[in-house]
């Protein structure tokens, strides 16, 4: 079938089973040959094929809703909604979403970039549905990594107490973005080994019709259905909530996911549909991988699946230099012990977990949990680090405030993927977190400019015995061990470059420190250049200095303005009653779209080279 043809997924209802396959076979092929061009979430996407066909041969999208948890693994919905015809402009700038976007399509009813808001966002559309007397279905699809966040189980509560009907598909693959851990996977481990219900079912009637006494038993639990129910069904953790499970049923044969569907339809109170599925179904490099590094990847080869996006020379990712350097503190430091809520890989912990299995704790997807817990640790007298992508960090705002700062508790947050992210668009950029902390009283926040900051400021951070959130970014740098740490005091910045006449002072922090020293020196700019790697508490001695300069000042952040640096800098001359000249460039009120990270640096005048000629402009008309 030519996919590029799809205009929308009513076609779907007139195809045989036989073609329903055939169509995911085409699905499958086009995703990885097209994904190899673009990258994106790929494993998850060739999982959930004959689930996305099933629901939209049972279902009428857009009146049913279909709310994707994450929406990383919508891509097949985009398909049969008629996007295929887009994907070569998947996560480009202004392209394609690689998530559910309600302005890309009527289909597209809800969108998240976060785990576990699919259940709480259909009881909603439900109970809307029901005020206004109306009839149509809503259908979350959550995997089993999501499903096992506090969020969830708060909505499966509500939802019990409702009775409203939503039908919650539960798609395990029993992978999240790694391997799953935790207590409640262990219980739907036991799901995944029995036998389906509606096999049991079947099983279980036919054996008691065969004699008298099995026809009296039979006929005493009323229905086939309650027998089943009493040995099997009451057992899962969903029935604690008060809600119905049926399954687990084969999530790659479409005939049986047709019948389950069709049946849940019928339903008029809220189930839980278990589908079984794998991650990564039908190619050998995704099936094989149980690090996540299929999960979302780059470009790629797709004859030998090597990556074509390479790390140069003695280069390393900002979370690898972290993990390294946190490895080589640890050896000296027992105490040392790091957290991660589900982002092992991602993170680069694995690192870690290598040398210190028993020192590292992964949580599952729970943010929250993590951070109480690391405090936890902290008030214990262990030196906790814990590691939350920025975007990640603002599930964690109020246990950063009351768990860990409020009692002054001495956690290492490594806030990695901070800045502009690029791709993921607006729920994974990175530049929230600074506006979120340096409101919080004790919080020291850092940014260190290059490795060999980035090792010391680690060993420093350590040493505070403070509240400190370390930030780095997507990327990489140059990188080799520093052969001895050294201390870094508390809110002293730098001079980077500081020439003999001085037209004005830059302030900057992280790798776009030393990027706009080289475009300044090769231009012969007479820019000095200050290394702001305190964002909190800033180094007001400094700010007095180049004050007195008289001169114009230029912030430069990767992030909000609104309560980032900048804004730290402005309230402190205002109190000073210190007149100055300062441009700000930052990233304004809004939220920040998918693209490459140089197309929406651009975009949004954060490319170096647009910021120097604006401060030529300026220079020129003082």
């Amino acid at each position: 079938m030519n996919l590029l043809e799809i205009k929308d997924p009513s076609f779907i209802k007139s195809l045989s089973i036989k073609e329903l396959e055939d169509l995911a076979f085409d699905i499958r092929k086009f995703l990885y040959e097209n994904i190899a061009k673009t990258g994106g979430h790929l494993s998850s996407n060739l999982g959930i094929v004959e689930l996305t066909i099933a629901l939209h041969y049972v279902f009428d999208s857009p009146q049913d809703k279909f709310i994707f948890d994450v929406g990383h693994q919508s891509y097949v919905h985009k398909i049969l909604t008629g996007r295929a015809k887009d994907f070569n402009t998947l996560r480009q700038f202004q392209g394609l979403s690689g998530f559910q976007k309600r302005s890309e399509s009527i289909h597209d009813v809800w969108e998240a970039g976060h785990s576990s808001t699919s259940i709480s966002a259909a009881l909603g559309m439900a109970v809307s549905r029901d005020l206004n007397s109306e009839t149509y279905d809503v259908i979350p699809i959550i995997g089993d990594g999501s499903i096992t966040n506090g969020m969830s189980f708060e909505a499966l509560n509500h939802l019990g107490a409702e009775k409203k009907k939503v039908i919650v598909v539960f798609n395990d693959n029993n992978m999240s973005i790694s391997k799953n851990v935790g207590g409640i996977n262990k219980n739907f481990n036991k799901l995944r080994a029995s036998k389906p219900y509606n096999v049991v079912k079947r099983d279980l009637s036919s054996s008691l019709s065969r004699n008298k006494v099995g026809g009296v038993v039979l006929s005493s639990l009323k229905t086939v259905k309650d027998a089943v129910k009493k040995n099997i069904i009451d057992n899962t953790v969903f029935a604690d909530f008060g809600l119905e499970y049926f399954g687990p049923i084969n999530g790659h044969n479409i005939k049986d996911l047709i019948s389950m569907f069709e049946f849940a339809k019928k339903h008029d109170s809220p189930i839980i549909v278990h589908v079984l599925t794998k991650k990564g179904k039908g190619n050998k490099f995704c099936e094989n991988d149980t690090l996540g590094s299929w999960h979302g990847v780059g470009q790629f080869d797709p004859q030998t699946g090597e990556m074509l996006s390479k790390l140069e020379n003695d280069h390393y990712t900002w979370s690898e230099i972290i993990s390294r350097t946190l490895v080589r503190l640890a050896k000296d430091d027992k105490d040392i012990v790091a957290i991660t809520p589900a982002m092992l890989t991602g993170s680069k912990l694995e690192i870690f977990e290598k040398h210190f299995p028993n020192r590292l704790f992964d949580t599952g997807i729970a943010e929250e949990h993590a951070t109480t817990f690391a405090a936890g640790l902290a008030a214990a007298n262990k030196k906790p680090f814990l590691s939350l992508y920025s975007t990640f960090l603002q599930r964690s705002y109020d246990q950063i405030n009351h768990d860990i700062a409020r009692m002054n508790l001495p956690v290492v947050i490594g806030v990695d993927r901070a800045g502009i992210v690029g791709e993921d668009g607006s729920t994974h950029q990175g530049v929230f977190d600074i506006s979120l902390l340096t409101n919080i009283p004790n919080m020291i926040i850092v940014q260190p400019k290059d490795m060999i900051e980035a090792q010391n400021m680690l060993y420093s951070s350590f040493q505070y015995q403070l509240p400190v959130a370390i930030r780095y970014p997507r990327g990489s740098a140059l990188f080799s061990p520093v052969n001895d740490f050294e201390l870094i005091k508390i809110a002293t910045w730098t001079k980077v470059y500081w020439p003999e006449t001085i037209d004005g002072v830059l302030i900057a922090y992280g790798p776009d420190v030393d990027k706009f020293v080289a475009r300044i020196t090769a231009n012969k700019l007479n820019y000095a250049v200050i290394n702001a790697r305190f964002i909190k508490p800033i180094d007001k001695s400094l700010l007095k200095e180049i004050a007195a300069l008289n001169v114009p000042l230029y912030t430069y952040e990767n992030e909000m303005l609104n309560g980032g640096l900048s804004s730290l800098i402005i309230n402190f001359y205002s109190d000073e009653d210190i007149n100055v000249k300062l441009k700000r460039f930052g990233i304004n009120d809004e939220f920040i779209q998918h693209g490459s990270i140089q197309s929406l640096r651009k975009h949004y005048d954060l490319d170096l080279n647009y910021v120097l000629n604006m401060m030529k402009d300026k220079s020129q008309k003082e």
